[in-house]
């Protein structure tokens, strides 16, 4: 539970806790030596000078006791005092001094504590001024003010210990910060680029810092290198096998036009689904070569896409657009994502006889919502429909169009490649599937 409470306090960013795991030990060092060396050292310092300031009170009070006359006797006193460099003032009021000792001071509580215990009729101690100490004494000659130093009573330098430790801290600490921002920069910008690439772009990154960070850094290189190997393998695949159907396709289509309509109408509509399908497989082998990121108007893109196809002829409205204003540029793949949009515009209609935009924006995100009246997809089936080559035509209604169930598969491969992710829900107010695509600023 103590962990648990800790770690909501805790720094998040790496150098926030870099700072932490510097300045922590530095502060709890400095309270040790305080602790151990201030407060045991200078108070026993302060102990043995203020013992030998009690002998010379004592002596200057015996001497005065053993005088014959209180001539003699004040005589006597201001001799001695002059000689152990007392102040020494006789027919003091009896309010004259005041007792006084600020809460920090504390030499000041063990002098205190020697004097009560070895100076007999000592009176009230002022200690607030750290030069002097005024005490009132109850001599035979009446009350008397002894003033002297305070650096006769306890050391007068603790507080230059004190500020040597806490610059000497700061600046080691500000040292030791600069090393470690060197050694965390490598990481910072490793994981800068692992995040770019997790967005679609590749960033140049050349690995350094230490010898674990270089490892790390080639190691990312490496993977990235393979990823990027294996998705232009999978294009060039698809796409070589997509163009080399087509030229059969062509001549399957030529020779049907050849032969009578009525007999050909299946076949020509066997060869219609054959071109769609290759059109698929070229849609979601292209996905990842898709179109540059570029400064966007997200505000401006929806409507062109809404306004299309609405100019189409397509039942498609333009919902509410939050968050965000028509003059915010954004880092988008425009073409990719039009392309995820009229994919989930398709669906929409093919399932559905009308379809929503929206838009909302907060402060990292975007989400591009695409609602319908359709069926919709039962909850526990969404995480299937999202996988390539899966069709779930029972639940969306088989008997208005059929597919390769490659559409969300595309979808959702264009919302990773803005960092982002694609979700299914229910629409709320139309009953129907409700897409939404949140993507990164």
């Amino acid at each position: 539970m103590v962990f648990q409470w800790l770690k909501r306090y805790m720094p998040r960013g790496l150098y926030g806790r870099a700072a932490l795991i510097l300045v922590f030990p530095v502060v709890m060092l400095q309270l040790i030596v305080s602790l151990v060396f201030i407060q045991r050292h200078f108070e026993g310092v302060t102990e043995i000078m203020s013992r030998a300031v009690v002998q010379e009170i004592t002596f200057l009070l015996d001497e005065m006791a053993a005088a014959p006359d209180s001539a003699a006797a004040r005589a006597e006193a201001g001799r001695i005092a002059d000689a152990l460099d007392f102040d020494l003032v006789f027919d003091a009021a009896p309010d004259a001094v005041v007792a006084a000792r600020p809460f920090y001071d504390l030499s000041g509580r063990v002098m205190l504590d020697i004097f009560s215990a070895a100076i007999p009729g000592l009176g009230p101690t002022d200690l607030s001024n750290f030069r002097e100490v005024h005490i009132l004494l109850d001599t035979p000659e009446g009350p008397a003010v002894l003033s002297f130093g305070r650096s006769r009573v306890s050391a007068s330098n603790p507080h230059q210990l004190i500020v040597i430790m806490v610059v000497m801290g700061a600046l080691m600490t500000l040292i030791a910060y600069l090393f470690l921002r060197n050694q965390l920069r490598p990481i910072k910008r490793m994981a800068d680029a692992a995040a770019d690439y997790g967005k679609g772009r590749v960033v140049p990154y050349t690995p350094s810092g230490a010898v674990e960070v270089r490892a790390a850094g080639m190691a990312f290189l490496e993977m990235r290198a393979r990823i990027e190997r294996q998705t232009q393998a999978r294009t060039m695949m698809l796409s070589g096998i997509s163009h080399d159907l087509r030229t059969p396709l062509t001549r399957l289509r030529l020779g049907l036009s050849m032969m009578d309509e009525e007999e050909a109408e299946p076949m020509v509509r066997d060869v219609a689904d054959m071109e769609r399908l290759v059109d698929a497989f070229l849609d979601y082998g292209r996905e990842d070569a898709a179109d540059a990121p570029e400064p966007t108007d997200p505000v401006a893109f929806l409507r062109q896409v809404a306004g299309d196809s609405a100019r189409a002829g397509r039942a498609v409205e333009l919902g509410r657009i939050d968050g965000i204003d028509d003059t915010a540029q954004v880092m988008l793949r425009p073409m990719a994502l039009r392309r995820a949009l009229e994919n989930l515009i398709g669906n929409g209609l093919r399932y559905g006889g009308k379809v929503r935009l929206s838009l909302t924006a907060s402060d990292r995100t975007l989400r591009f919502r695409v609602e319908d009246n359709g069926p919709g997809i039962p909850a526990d089936q969404r995480d299937e429909a999202m996988r390539p080559f899966t069709r779930l035509d029972p639940a969306r209604n088989q008997n208005r169009g059929t597919g390769v169930g490659l559409g969300l598969a595309i979808v959702a491969d264009i919302a990773r490649l803005h960092g982002g992710t694609l979700r299914l829900g229910e629409s709320a107010d139309m009953g129907g599937l409700c897409a939404d695509i949140v993507v990164a600023r």
